[in-house]
C-alpha cells in the first residue's frame, strides 16, 4: 500500500528519540513514500499532541500512529501510547479514531509491513485508558549528587553524541550508578559547537569537549564516582560575574 491508497487512513510517524530530533529530513524522507505526518516525541518539533490536534481539526479520517527510532536507548513504543492516550483523553474538540503501532520501526521495510499490513493487527485502537502521565515514582526531584547534560543538537548528533550517550548510560549502569545519583539528561545545543560532543556536569560546572565512549566512561568513573574532575578534557569556563 502507498501513499495513493491510504485515502481512508492518515499516517503519522514520530520520531521517539533525540537521533530523529537532530535529523528531521531522514524521518521526512522515511514518511514521503506514504505522504505520512511527522511528529516528534521529545527535542524536536512539531509535538505529537500539536500534529494530532491539527489532524483532528482537519478531518475525522482516522490516523495510524507509528513510533520511528534508530538508536538504541530511545524511550519504548509503551511512551507512545501513553503520551498519545493522554491527548485522547484531553482532547475537547473532535477526535478522529487513531490507532497506536506497539513495536517501533527502525528502517523502511519495518514500516512498510505495518502500512501494507490489511489485518489491523499491527495496530490497536487508543481507547482512553492508556496509561496515565503521572505516577508516584515520578513524584519527587530525584536526590542525585551531579546532573550530567548531554547535548544532543545537530552537530554534536553529527560527531558521535549517540555513541556517547550509550557509553555513559552502559557505564553508570557498570557503576551501579542511579538516577538518585547521576541524573542524565539530553539536551538540545549547548551552543560551544566547534567541540562536540559536548557533555557539561552539574553543579559542578565542569564542561567538556570532543568527547569519546571512551572520554565519558573515563568522566564516569573519575568525575562522577570519585569525584575527580578529568582535567585534560575540560573546557576553559569564563563565568561572567554577577552584577
Amino acid at each position: 500500500m502507498d501513499g495513493a491508497t491510504r485515502d481512508a487512513r492518515r499516517l503519522l510517524l514520530v520520531g521517539m528519540s533525540a537521533r530523529e530530533a537532530a535529523d528531521d529530513e531522514a524521518l521526512r524522507a522515511l514518511a514521503a513514500p506514504y505522504a505520512a505526518h511527522v511528529a516528534h516525541l521529545q527535542l524536536g518539533d512539531p509535538s505529537l499532541a500539536r500534529v494530532l490536534d491539527r489532524l483532528a481539526d482537519e478531518s475525522d479520517v482516522p490516523v495510524d500512529v507509528v513510533g520511528v527510532s534508530q538508536a538504541r536507548l530511545a524511550p519504548g513504543a509503551s511512551w507512545l501510547r501513553r503520551v498519545a492516550g493522554h491527548w485522547w483523553r484531553e482532547r475537547t474538540g473532535p477526535r478522529p479514531e487513531v490507532a497506536v503501532a506497539p513495536t517501533l520501526v527502525g528502517d523502511a521495510d519495518v514500516l512498510r509491513a505495518i502500512v501494507t499490513d490489511s489485518s489491523g493487527a499491527l495496530l490497536r485502537p487508543l481507547d482512553g485508558r492508556e496509561a496515565p502521565m503521572v505516577s508516584a515514582a515520578w513524584e519527587d526531584v530525584p536526590a542525585h549528587a551531579h546532573q550530567v547534560l548531554l547535548c544532543r543538537g545537530p552537530r554534536c548528533t553529527a560527531r558521535g553524541s549517540e555513541a556517547v550517550a550509550e557509553a555513559l548510560v552502559l557505564e553508570l549502569m557498570r557503576l551501579g550508578q542511579g538516577d538518585d545519583d547521576v541524573l542524565l539528561t539530553h539536551t538540545a545545543c549547548l551552543f560551544p559547537c566547534n567541540h562536540a560532543p559536548v557533555v557539561a556536569v552539574q553543579p559542578d560546572d565542569t564542561w567538556y569537549g570532543a568527547v569519546t565512549p571512551d572520554a565519558v566512561r573515563r568522566i564516569a568513573t573519575e568525575h562522577l564516582v570519585e569525584h575527580r574532575p578529568v582535567s585534560d578534557l575540560q573546557l576553559p569556563r569564563h563565568r561572567k560575574a554577577l552584577s
